[in-house]
């Protein structure tokens, strides 16, 4: 398993009026990249963000800025994202018709590629394109709205998927999204996950910044040595 542990909190979670703020409270609490959701009414039923959030949180930040689109025919989102700023292009299998062509195309572009799996996604959809991505995520809830709780179910998964990348020689990150808090990631660490996005757990601890100490803290209590 994989020694360094990421911690990508969620702006979906974050005060929009105040997000230079908060930016910079992420900074000071040790995140190691900015997890962007972007949502299109369609693919999931919530509205979120765009290019334009992207640009402006380039300005603001040197960290990396993780995009998740869960939109339909994100391929069109390539060329405006990586204009805009995103290191990191995640979209689900379901949402287009040529997985693997968009993930070479996402590289090419000069971004990592990733594929998300929703809860009901079976494994083996990755598998097929498994020397494609830079990263897998698995989603422990299903997507849409911010506050949802972990399903246990995924735990089993993220092990499944670490064993999966290891068989094949993948050095691609396991990220893992959704109801992750103090009290669910030591599990989700111990399956083999070294990415974990986190947002509400975070923006509504009393101290947020603290609080990406604690995530991180408790993924070591989660691993035995």
């Amino acid at each position: 398993m994989p020694n360094t542990v990421r911690i990508a909190p969620s702006v979906l979670s974050a005060d929009l009026g105040r997000l230079a703020e908060d930016v910079r409270m992420l900074e000071r609490g040790g995140a190691d990249w900015i997890h962007i959701d972007v949502m299109d009414g369609q693919f999931v039923p919530n509205l979120t963000f765009g290019a334009l959030l992207i640009e402006a949180l380039k300005r603001m930040t040197d960290l990396p800025l993780d995009v998740h689109l869960m939109v339909l025919e994100p391929e069109q989102y390539i060329e405006p994202f990586v204009k805009a700023g995103a290191s990191v292009f995640t979209f689900h299998p379901e949402a287009t018709a040529h997985v693997q062509r968009h993930l070479a195309t996402v590289r090419e572009a000069g971004m990592q590629a990733g594929l998300a799996l929703n809860p009901g996604t079976p494994l083996s959809v990755a598998e097929e394109v498994v020397d494609d991505i830079d990263l897998l995520l698995i989603m422990s809830v299903n997507p849409g709205f911010a506050g949802q709780s972990y399903l246990e179910s995924a735990t089993a998964k993220i092990q499944r998927a670490r064993i999966m990348l290891d068989h094949h020689g993948s050095g691609a990150l396991l990220e893992v999204d959704g109801g992750i808090s103090p009290d669910t990631i030591g599990a989700a660490r111990s399956a083999g996950a070294d990415t974990f996005v986190a947002g509400s757990a975070i923006f509504s601890a009393p101290d947020p910044a603290a609080r990406i100490g604690e995530l991180r803290d408790r993924c070591k209590e989660g691993v035995s040595v």
